[in-house]
């Protein structure tokens, strides 16, 4: 078994669950997500492994890259590059991954839940493309895997808004796939592994390359696209102020500099 730091990969008959265990927040950074693609990869090489479950331990499910005390992280010059080449290995792996959302994705944490197939969650869950907010383009691949999911106009409006919604909302928008109360999701998670696990493994394999045909290919694409934008944005006054904002949990004041 591969040893990891900040997760951890058990498999439970044909499902794999793996845990991110970076409490409360999980915030990621380049390592994180490289052991997430490792852990991917190793159960697209074991035939006994049919399905992942992606979950986390404390009150986030992932509250993306912790931009007020590293504000380098993930978005600019090699560091970005690096994460997004990491995060690009994601949507290349084979087989289905449902991630469980129990608390918040946010930023980058919600590109981590819209790679994966499908999200459960529950109502006190929060979803949020919160980037316009930090005076900051999104990133990991959003701009093209979350308008695939909920629709153009949907993803323009949290796009621009940078608002956070329920995981009530999400169930609505297409955007969370099963709604269970705040203990279950875990296990409802599990409950659809199980579920998919019990379906011809090669016929899923086959089903699931059709349908995210060119996903991957079409997010290292915009990923490109993302890094320049982001690039800029991070020397910005209005970056500097998102930011500070969010540190001081108040309304930023953006000056368009």
């Amino acid at each position: 078994m591969t040893a990891y730091k900040d997760i951890t990969a058990d498999v439970e008959g044909h499902v794999q669950v793996v845990t991110i265990r970076r409490p409360p927040f999980n915030y990621f950074d380049n390592a994180l997500i490289r052991e997430l693609a490792a852990a991917f990869e190793t159960a697209d090489k074991d035939k006994n492994i049919r399905v992942s479950v992606l979950a986390a331990e404390g009150k986030a499910f992932c509250a993306g890259a912790d931009l007020v005390n590293r504000s380098d992280t993930g978005t600019v010059a090699e560091g970005g590059k690096h994460l997004y080449k990491e995060a690009a290995r994601l949507f290349r792996a084979e087989k289905p991954i449902i991630a469980a959302v129990h608390g918040a994705a946010i930023g980058g944490g919600l590109g981590l839940a819209v790679m994966a197939d499908f999200r459960v969650t529950c109502a006190e869950a929060r979803f949020s493309a919160n980037f316009a907010r930090l005076g900051m383009h999104p990133g990991f691949g959003l701009t093209t895997t979350l308008p695939r999911l909920v629709g153009q106009q949907k993803a323009a409006m949290l796009f621009y808004t940078g608002r956070r919604i329920s995981g009530e909302e999400a169930h609505e928008i297409g955007l969370a796939d099963v709604l269970v109360p705040e203990g279950q999701v875990l296990k409802a998670a599990k409950d659809l592994a199980a579920e998919i696990a019990h379906s011809a493994p090669l016929a899923v394999l086959s089903i699931r390359e059709t349908l995210r045909r060119g996903l991957a290919d079409a997010v290292e694409t915009a990923t490109e696209r993302e890094l320049v934008e982001q690039d800029w944005q991070r020397r910005t006054e209005d970056f500097k102020e998102g930011v500070k904002a969010t540190a001081e949990r108040r309304l930023p004041k953006f000056f368009g500099k």
